[in-house]
């Protein structure tokens, strides 16, 4: 399998966590830690932009969650997994407490670990994550099982992707990659599916359960969170922000990736003022 192209102002690292292995991105400098969780399907690799932007203030940290991107496949995909990675990845670093950003399931595995482990979470990011992941809110679970296997080119496999239903395969080829035998998926649609499933169902009661402060982004256009559920998250936590982005979808940080970065920003400046340091 090819190696990725350069992301930008990233350097790729790898590690072994509990037995398993690991790539995560890293910024880099001495600015205050952000670890950056992305979403079903994804890859760090999609926050190289924030990186950018938000150059020597801040070190972005961002893996590839377990079975996703490069880092190993198996165990169980349940939230409590992906906390423990999250967690075990700030400890081997060094970097608690640190920030910590959350897009869809990343915001969820943020808002988890802020809960269940704030000793090594300084501040909250969730960005279009919702607390209310079961119908009729949103349609929880994408039905990838059909999604082709190898496709004899990039395009091709964008093609097959968007055949079925996806008006648009551009986040889903972010992982895609070449392979001996074609152009695949670098996540398993068999283990995608597994973990949505895990991922459904009502988390208020997680949510409501950090002290951190907390900045909750919401695109306008968003199909998993809704403007009165995020109305209401941001109610019920206190210490908590709520930053709507006009014209944007769920993939808030594509179509607004300045908007996204100045938000982020400045939240993590507030914090940062905040907290004395």
């Amino acid at each position: 399998m090819p190696a990725d192209p350069p992301a930008g102002e990233f350097t790729e690292h790898r590690i072994t966590l509990d037995g398993h292995p690991f790539v995560y991105l890293d910024s880099g400098g001495e600015g205050p830690p952000l670890l950056a969780l992305h979403g079903h399907f994804g890859r760090g690799r999609i926050f190289a932009p924030l990186a950018r932007a938000l150059g020597a203030r801040y070190r972005v940290i961002a893996p590839d969650l377990r079975a996703h991107g490069r880092s190993g496949h198996g165990g169980t995909l349940v939230p409590g997994t992906y906390v423990d990675d999250a967690a075990a990845l700030l400890e081997a670093l060094g970097l608690a407490p640190a920030a910590v950003l959350g897009h869809s399931m990343g915001g969820a595995v943020a808002y988890l670990l802020a809960a269940r482990r704030p000793e090594l979470v300084s501040a909250l990011l969730v960005a279009d994550g919702t607390v209310l992941n079961r119908r009729p809110e949103t349609e929880p679970v994408l039905d990838v099982s059909e999604w082709p296997r190898r496709a004899p080119s990039r395009e091709a496999l964008g093609a097959a992707v968007e055949a079925r239903g996806i008006p648009d395969a551009g986040y889903f080829l972010q992982s895609a990659a070449a392979f001996d035998d074609g152009w695949g998926f670098l996540f398993d649609t068999g283990e995608m599916m597994a973990s949505q499933r895990a991922f459904v169902g009502d988390f208020s009661a997680d949510w409501r359960a950090s002290r951190q402060p907390a900045l909750l982004l919401h695109g306008e256009h968003s199909f998993l969170l809704s403007a009165e559920t995020a109305r209401r998250m941001a109610a019920e936590r206190a210490d908590t922000e709520l930053v709507d982005m006009p014209g944007c979808g769920h993939w808030l940080y594509e179509d607004d990736p300045d908007g996204f970065a100045t938000a982020v920003g400045a939240f993590l400046d507030r914090a940062q003022e905040g907290s004395g340091q």
